[in-house]
């Protein structure tokens, strides 16, 4: 039974109970369709109880259902007939009530939660509106000011802020179910429900303000201004019209690319934290993880373990090194707390959590121990020679490389079965995808620890196997040979960055070489060549040769001015690099787009072909949440599939 009823007294509990999320689907929204009507005819009734089993009143909406025609009763029917109930209807709330399990909760007549409930209307993120009423129900409760944020910019409520905006009518100290059928009992008759409260219109201004914020923020999402539009409507033109626009907006929205590349990627990244052979294997206890280097990489790894509550040891080589690196982690926590993102009380406990050592020593009692050295073989070879000899023979030790094999770097030193790859991406501190790289040898309860640690980290893990730059930065060379590719044939460079702006990224392939810096694709190359490969000439060493490394030499595809890094066309550039480059050959950016996504994806079809990734979307993860993939496009793998299988 999807909704199960019980009696307290004259108040009848409806728990709703579809696990995992309760998710309203169509059995459960036709069993609450008949029991309104049951209420509603039993004299017995005074008040009903509308509950979550589990750990949620409801998650949401089915997502399985979205890519098959509404099916009756559908939501809005549902939340018609509680609001037409002649009984009161209480939605007791606690963990999540999201998207289509807030719209439910609106249309009951009053709402109680626990103090840890969360309330929010996500749908943006997803590529749709709220198609329940949200969009109507909620600016009558609390106010049009409080709801848009809300509605369009994903703020999420605690218990606490929602009963200051008037959301809720109580917030219930100890047992949920007591407490709110004790709230309803004393009930006398139904207030009237949200669509009927008054609502004013707050003015030209106000629209237009948050019309400029919200249309900044959704570079170029359709959803974010479609949920302030749907508010809108209905402040101008009444509940009725504005029911009706968010629900046409809504199935408009639901039926477009956009949201289906980000259902795609919400479904994936789910899947991703907890791969399907690892579901049975209990991860291992972290509490004390140790990083070896306190560079850039370091310092953010040692960062992101902090803001996780992992307390972290940093060493580092000596005591200079080690108080720069200490120093750099602790700006990062003063930085957040500049910026409001946590309290002096926040930012100063996780000074507390980090301490460093000289040498590997202090490393000894280490649960997981991070190696994130120069990407240097015999540098990474002899720090696992060390801490192999030091740390605990059940200590988890993971290598942060980015191209080297990880099975080179502790051959004849370590047992392979601890051992595994952690490939953070810079800065690691706030980007969220980690790669994971296990040995043939890596035991199952390692892997299960890593996953474990990447999802209290706030991260997006991606299994990958072993091959030169795994699957990112694999991925990426082929990425960048195609763009010189163009080049050669003659297409500006300021064009193809600009197309790949137009398609989605935060900025183009010579951009980026721009900011991580040009020469260090430079000394690989030159590593290569002083090892007897025959590695041609790339357009971007002619720059590095001419001193042009990128942002921090003010210099490099494009001209920075000190202090800024914007870049700015550079005729000095252009010069360097016409030897290599062809005669001007201006192409359309849809064609630019298509083969640079063409190349991603012909990349990653060769390493699913390989089973160096176990799907499409862990290579559409890894280009998202790792390169600057537009999440609207859901990625090289999606685009490609949704063009042979339109």
């Amino acid at each position: 039974m999807t909704v199960t009823v019980e009696r307290s007294g004259s108040v009848a509990v409806l728990t709703i109970d579809n696990p995992p999320v309760n998710a309203l689907n169509t059995a459960v929204r036709a069993r609450l369709v008949g029991l309104v009507a049951e209420t509603e005819a039993d004299p017995s009734i005074t008040a009903v109880v509308l509950r979550g089993a589990g750990k949620l009143f409801v998650g949401g909406a089915d997502l399985a259902e979205f890519d098959r025609p509404p099916e009756e009763p559908t939501l809005p029917e549902v939340i018609r007939r509680i609001e037409a109930a002649g009984k009161p209807w209480v939605a007791a709330i606690h963990g999540p009530a999201l998207g289509g399990g807030l719209e439910l909760a609106l249309g009951c007549h009053h709402r109680v939660a626990l103090p840890g409930a969360t309330l929010g209307l996500p749908e943006v993120t997803l590529g749709f509106i709220p198609g329940a009423g949200g969009t109507q129900r909620l600016p009558r409760l609390v106010g049009i000011e409080a709801a848009v944020p809300v509605i369009a910019e994903r703020d999420m409520l605690d218990s606490a802020r929602a009963a200051r905006m008037g959301l809720l009518d109580r917030i219930i100290e100890g047992d949920l179910t007591e407490g709110a059928v004790a709230f309803a009992a004393a009930l006398t008759d139904c207030v009237p429900p949200a669509s009927q409260r008054p609502l004013a219109d707050p003015g030209v201004e106000f629209w237009d303000r948050a019309e400029a914020r919200i249309g900044k923020a959704a570079k170029g999402a359709a959803a974010p201004l479609a949920a302030l539009r749907a508010v809108r409507q209905g402040v101008e033109q009444g509940i009725r019209e504005g029911l009706r626009h968010e629900r046409e907006t809504f199935l408009a929205l639901k039926a477009s690319e956009e949201s289906a590349a980000l259902r795609y990627l919400f479904r994936a990244e789910r899947a991703a934290l907890r791969p399907a052979d690892l579901r049975g294997v209990a991860p291992r206890e972290i509490g004390l993880v140790g990083v070896v280097g306190g560079g850039t990489m370091g310092s953010g790894i040692a960062a992101a373990f902090r803001n996780a509550g992992l307390r972290v040891v940093m060493s580092e080589r000596d005591a200079t090194a080690l108080e720069k690196g200490l120093g750099t982690v602790r700006a990062l926590f003063e930085a957040a707390e500049r910026r409001g993102l946590i309290t002096s009380e926040e930012a100063e406990a996780r000074r507390a959590g980090l301490s460093g050592c000289v040498g590997l020593e202090g490393l000894a009692d280490c649960d997981l121990v991070v190696e994130a050295v120069f990407e240097d073989l015999a540098v990474k070879r002899a720090v696992f020679a060390d801490l192999g000899g030091l740390c605990r023979a059940d200590a988890i030790l993971a290598t942060n490389t980015s191209y080297i094999d990880p099975r080179g770097i502790v051959a004849g030193s370590v047992s392979g079965d601890r051992v595994v790859g952690m490939h953070f991406f810079s800065p690691a501190q706030i980007m969220k995808l980690v790669e994971i790289i296990p040995l043939p040898e890596t035991s199952a309860p390692v892997l299960a620890t890593v996953f474990d640690l990447a999802r209290r980290l706030g991260k997006v893990p991606v299994r990958s196997g072993i091959c030169e730059g795994f699957i990112g930065n694999r991925i990426l060379r082929r990425y960048r040979a195609e763009a010189e590719a163009l080049l050669r044939e003659g297409v500006p460079f300021a064009d193809i960055d600009a197309a790949m702006r137009g398609f989605g990224y935060a900025m183009g392939p010579f951009e980026m070489q721009d900011m991580a810096g040009l020469d260090i694709s430079f000394l690989n190359r030159e590593a290569a060549r002083a090892r007897g490969e025959d590695v041609p000439e790339a357009p971007g060493d002619l720059l590095v040769r001419a001193g042009r490394k990128g942002i921090k030499t003010g210099a490099g595809w494009y001209d920075y001015a000190p202090g800024d890094r914007s870049p700015r066309h550079s005729t000095e550039a252009a010069r360097i690099i016409a030897a290599l480059a062809g005669a001007d050959r201006p192409v359309a950016a849809e064609v630019i787009v298509e083969r640079l996504t063409g190349a991603l994806a012909a990349e990653g079809a060769a390493i699913l072909a390989e089973g160096i990734a176990a799907s499409p979307a862990d290579i559409d993860l890894v280009q998202v949440h790792g390169y600057g993939f537009p999440r609207a496009r859901g990625g090289p793998m999606f685009q490609k599939d949704r063009k042979q299988n339109p």
